[in-house]
């Protein structure tokens, strides 16, 4: 027996079996979780581009490849429903709330976390008590609101509320929290006023932040449907959502599986997208947060 083997603890060797045994567990339950998220997804864009799939032929169990490789699904959605004028709409409605949303938690984060004044504490309790009633139970109470305001069927039902993001204000204050104050000291000594110095100097600083909320803020307002299909009763007007969800009831070629899963796919192409360029900002954001202090 050789030194080291002698010096070496008899309880090590069942340690790192036993590590290697729980990282080996870890890895099959999180392969299993990805398959279980992966698989519905692959079946979607398979069938997509099956020109075999019929309301008659649905193959079952289903089949992950397309047997005739088709696109044609995609030219009939893009005949049959005003795909472009819905995905505009869709974007202008999440590009404006996104800006409005960012611009405004910004500024109402950077008041919470540097200027001093009395009673802030109590004004970001008060409107993080906001969140703990759902969307659901104010929809009717909103929608009436703004029929009072003569706001129904116009896109200001869905920016005007922007203005009052609570996660998104409550995500930059702490975030701010992070940066040295003596970063705003020294600009008041040189004469800005605090709206440069939230705009100029700290929302530079928060690139994670600002990509992360971009992210939230896209993919809530590009997936919402009740809210836009009880405000918005012009066709023309239609998001994305709503538009696709119509079409999927109005019977003749909406009841071709691989027409709506074409639309589907359409669909969730921007999200991805948004995700991919900014998945790097938003893995910095969750290592770097209370670190940059």
């Amino acid at each position: 027996m050789t030194k080291s083997a002698a010096a070496r603890p008899k309880g090590t060797s069942s340690l790192r079996g036993e590590k290697r045994t729980n990282q080996i567990v870890i890895c099959v339950i999180l392969a299993l979780g990805t398959l279980t998220m992966i698989i519905p997804f692959w079946w979607m864009i398979s069938t997509s581009f099956d020109g075999a799939v019929t309301v008659d032929s649905i193959p079952f169990p289903p089949r992950f490849y397309p047997l005739i490789p088709s696109i044609d699904n995609y030219r009939l959605a893009f005949s049959n429903v005003p795909m472009i004028k819905y995905i505009g709409n869709s974007l202008l409605v999440a590009v404006v709330n996104l800006v409005i949303a960012i611009f405004s938690a910004i500024c109402a984060g950077y008041a919470l976390s540097k200027i001093p004044f009395k009673g802030r504490g109590a004004i970001l309790m008060l409107a993080l008590s906001t969140m703990m009633i759902p969307g659901e139970v104010t929809m009717v109470s909103r929608f009436f609101l703004f029929q009072k305001l003569h706001l129904v069927n116009t896109y200001w039902a869905f920016w005007l509320p922007s203005f009052a993001y609570i996660f998104g204000t409550f995500f930059a204050k702490q975030y701010m929290d992070s940066i040295p104050t003596s970063l705003r000291e020294s600009a008041l000594m040189d004469g800005a006023g605090e709206l440069r110095i939230a705009i100029q100097i700290f929302m530079p600083l928060c690139g994670a932040l600002v990509a992360t909320l971009a992210v939230l803020l896209f993919l809530g307002s590009w997936n919402d449907f009740m809210w836009p299909l009880l405000i918005l009763t012009s066709p023309k007007k239609y998001t994305l959502q709503v538009g696709v969800a119509l079409f999927a009831t109005n019977g003749g070629l909406s009841n071709q599986p691989g027409v709506r899963m074409a639309c589907t796919c359409i669909s969730i192409i921007p999200i991805l997208l948004v995700y991919l360029f900014l998945q790097r900002y938003i893995v910095e954001s969750i290592a770097l947060s209370g670190v940059k202090q």
